[in-house]
């Protein structure tokens, strides 16, 4: 089976096929969508991490480190969505659409309360909100920083500058709800979730961290449904095909430790990277159909 690594070195991702061209299943509308979330409250702050505290001292300093840059990610990647996504409340074309991404907007902030909230009373990063992202920062790599620091801030400010301009919106939605929600949270999730469960620790953490993925599928969801409107129109279609191309190669990168290069072989919590790789790509190639965008005929 092809992996997320393997569609990054295709060098494009296909046309559309005839059997593709749009698909058939019924996704939730925002409207559906903004009430599913009514449906789904849940606090950061009413999270009991006292046990978290005890099995974090009970790890040793390569455990504490392994999970600490895992998380890392998570915890910067929320501050860094909730700053960059008023362009796209703002570019709302239904009133069922405003409400429901104003809701992903706070839910982000929420998000990144909780990982606030880890860092401090769990992993021990002193100082401020804003100091403990600094420190999280650190364990970061430079694609990372290239997909949040400045592909998602240009999509975001082509937003400001023009919310009616529906190319900046598709690539804003390509950009995060695709690649950086559907794919790398969406894997990121899936895995550091199983390695603490086999293990039996941070209980508190995982009660936030599945709140977390309960929302973000709801995010994915309008994410998929707003792709699969749009790529009605085969210009439309294109360019996401188009952002793909450009954003494979960096978004695939953000998953490599520090210090390793795109196609080393390394691990994610014990996880071996082209199990990681395989489902990220199986993840993302199934959103896809759904789109009605095609993959090159080696990857399907």
């Amino acid at each position: 089976m092809a992996n997320l690594l393997e569609l990054t070195q295709q060098g494009d991702v296909g046309t559309i096929s005839d059997e593709s061209k749009l698909s058939s299943v019924k996704l939730m509308d925002p409207q559906q969508l903004y009430e599913l979330w009514e449906r789904q409250p849940w606090s950061a702050h009413a999270i009991d991490l006292s046990r978290d505290r005890a099995d974090w001292q009970g790890l040793d300093d390569v455990d504490r480190k392994e999970i600490a840059w895992n998380l890392s990610s998570f915890f910067v990647g929320e501050e860094r969505v909730t700053t960059q996504f008023s362009g796209l409340v703002r570019a709302y074309e239904t009133q069922g659409e405003e409400a429901f991404l104003t809701t992903q907007q706070v839910d982000e902030a929420r998000h990144a309360q909780h990982f606030n909230r880890f860092y401090d009373q769990v992993v021990g990063y002193e100082g401020s909100f804003e100091e403990r992202l600094e420190q999280a920062r650190e364990d970061l790599n430079t694609a990372f920083l290239e997909l949040f620091d400045e592909h998602l801030v240009d999509a975001q400010n082509r937003l400001l500058a023009d919310p009616a301009d529906v190319e900046a919106k598709v690539d804003f939605v390509v950009t995060y709800h695709l690649l950086i929600e559907g794919t790398l949270a969406l894997t990121g999730q899936k895995f550091i979730t199983e390695s603490l469960e086999s293990r039996g620790i941070l209980p508190g953490f995982l009660e936030g961290f599945a709140k977390v993925a309960q929302d973000e599928h709801r995010h994915v969801a309008y994410g998929t449904w707003f792709l699969q409107e749009k790529c009605a129109d085969p210009a439309l279609a294109r360019r996401v095909q188009d952002k793909l191309v450009e954003l494979l190669p960096v978004t695939a990168t953000v998953l490599v430790p520090p210090g390793l290069s795109l196609g080393d072989q390394y691990e994610i919590l014990g996880v071996p990277s082209d199990e990681v790789n395989t489902f990220a790509f199986a993840a993302l190639s199934r959103r896809l159909k759904v789109i009605g965008v095609g993959l090159p005929a080696a990857t399907v």
